[in-house]
């Protein structure tokens, strides 16, 4: 009866709900009007808070070390009577830690805009901005790492996934905003410290690493990917009809009911998967036990088949994995931050996390004042920032279902994907920058897309090629340059020149000049990520052929 309710499917229906729960971060325009005035800032203090934000969304590396010291890893299946309930440790701790820093730091946020506490000294309030979202990172890594365990063949599809409710957490948070507390963003904050951290409490025992062999579960993953096609073109639909008018509040209610619906299907479809996979190794079991029965040998494969009808977490308690000397691969795999850090492969990444993710949050930072300078009207713009998110989404969910076809199907390495959506991104820049009429209905969406592709690779390549083990810390620290670049080419690149070419009075800008020189610069920065990448791909191209394809068919046995 424990396996109906604690399972590796089920972990993946709880893991899409607390994704799509804690991107809070990606909603701070719906909140920073009346921290602005209730705090007394003006707009570079509040610059600054939101810096302090995106940082703390970024900086995952405490969340990476705190998973890789309480998370299993091993090998070994534990006994199947050790409860997952009175387990002391686990991927459930990262993400009560998570819980904990969110609440903490928006209860903080909305105590100091209701005036329960005295407006805080502007590091105080950086330092609970930082909190709130870098919990975020503690949740994020918990979902991605867990599921890339739990289904270490089609690792790619199960990122993408999880990254894909992750991007679409802004758009699912706006809607609950809208339907509730539309006009009220003070209230909208105490939800936010209460509506993630109790998601969190009720699904965390649910993320458990388990083992599980012989089973065929690529099916099953596709049923997720649809219904996350299917709540992605109804975001899509509604953000468009409300920009296009003005829905009455039973209007708003019933688009709320139906997302939630929506957003519910997932745990049916685990319920579903359980049931196919326990029906299966039943009756390989009964095969099995007949087979035995009639050669007159012993209840050794009862158990063996007995082992595969359950699901069992992984102790952690166990030791280190242990492989045989038929599965000993020809190079090291796991490596810990250190480690990975001496490596040329490590620096790659980083430079690719800097140019190519860099340039993409600079596109969507500037994408109100871009639609301004070229003269389009409110709604459109409007419309262009509510659909990047959506562009984002596809990126993050194609990416690791692409890759995982290209890598299953055709034996091609990860990095040549990465490699041409930053080709495509290049192009993406240079659409922008030319300015013509219509050129943000093309140049945003393909570099949202390749934006959003990198966020389902780059954890994908980094367990590749450093291994699972500490892939959470490793991971965080590449993806702290995402920030990094963002600063840079967002501040001191296209801030820059923009008020060059501004008016000194208003400091407004019109006309293609205001942006092309910047975006011809983007161009060439994501030009030199699109060469280290290249370089990457042929580096690495032989280790994907004698190791990571060899792995995938290792698991598959």
């Amino acid at each position: 009866m424990m396996g109906w309710v604690a399972n590796r499917w089920t972990g993946v229906a709880a893991a899409i709900w607390i994704q799509w729960s804690c991107g809070a971060s990606y909603t701070f325009s719906i909140y920073s009007s009346v921290l602005k005035s209730t705090q007394g800032y003006d707009q570079s203090t509040l610059d600054t808070v939101s810096v302090f934000k995106d940082i703390g969304a970024n900086f995952g590396v405490l969340s990476g070390l705190l998973y890789s010291a309480v998370a299993p890893y091993t090998t070994h299946r534990a006994s199947p009577s050790k409860s997952i309930w009175t387990s002391l440790s686990g991927p459930w701790v990262v993400v009560a830690a998570g819980a904990v820093q969110c609440f903490a730091g928006f209860i903080f946020i909305w105590a100091s805009v209701v005036g329960l506490v005295s407006p805080p000294p502007v590091p105080v309030m950086c330092f609970f901005a930082w909190l709130a979202s870098n919990g975020q990172t503690f949740l994020n890594t918990t979902n991605v790492v867990t599921g890339l365990r739990n289904f270490p063949e089609y690792s790619g599809t199960i990122i993408g996934i999880m990254k894909g409710f992750l991007g679409l957490s802004g758009a699912i948070l706006i809607q609950i905003y809208h339907t509730f507390f539309d006009g009220d963003p003070a209230t909208y904050l105490l939800m936010l410290a209460v509506l993630p951290s109790l998601i969190c409490v009720l699904l965390m025992f649910f993320l458990r690493i388990y083992e599980v062999h012989g089973s065929d579960y690529k099916k099953h993953l596709d049923g997720f990917s649809v219904v996350t096609v299917i709540i992605v073109a109804y975001l899509m639909f509604i953000i468009i009809l409300q920009n296009l008018v003005s829905l009455p509040n039973w209007g708003r209610m019933f688009a709320f009911v139906i997302l939630m619906v929506l957003l519910a299907t997932p745990f049916g479809i685990a319920i579903k998967a359980h049931w196919e996979e326990s029906r299966k190794f039943s009756q390989s079991y009964t095969i099995e036990r007949g087979s035995s029965t009639n050669k007159g040998t012993t209840s050794s494969s009862h158990s063996a088949s007995v082992d595969q009808v359950e699901y069992h977490e992984l102790p952690s308690d166990e030791g280190q994995v242990q492989v045989t000397s038929d599965d000993k691969l020809p190079r090291e795999e796991e490596k810990n931050l250190l480690q990975a850090m001496c490596t040329v492969d490590f620096w790659m990444l980083f430079v690719i996390m800097i140019s190519g993710l860099g340039s993409g949050l600079a596109t969507i930072n500037n994408m109100s004042q871009i639609g301004q300078s070229l003269g389009y009207s409110a709604i459109e713009i409007n419309n262009l920032v509510s659909l990047w998110s959506m562009w984002n989404f596809l990126g993050r969910f194609g990416g690791g279902h692409v890759s995982d076809y290209i890598m299953h199907r055709k034996g091609w390495p990860r990095p040549l994907l990465m490699t041409v959506t930053l080709g495509i991104m290049i192009l993406g820049h240079l659409i922008i920058a030319s300015g013509f009429q219509g050129n943000l209905y093309l140049g945003p969406v393909l570099v949202g897309i390749c934006y959003g592709a990198h966020w389902s690779l780059m954890p994908t390549i980094t367990s590749e090629i450093f291994g699972v083990k500490h892939m959470g810390t490793i991971f965080n620290t590449i993806a702290a340059a995402s920030p990094l670049g963002s600063y840079i080419l967002s501040v001191r690149v296209v801030g820059y020149i923009y008020d060059k070419q501004a008016d000194k009075e208003d400091h407004s800008c019109f006309g293609i000049n205001c942006f092309m020189p910047s975006f011809f610069i983007l161009a060439a920065v994501a030009f030199l990520a699109f060469l280290v990448g290249l370089a990457l791909f042929f580096r690495t191209r032989r280790f994907y052929k004698q190791v990571v394809l060899r792995r995938l068919k290792h698991y598959a046995r």
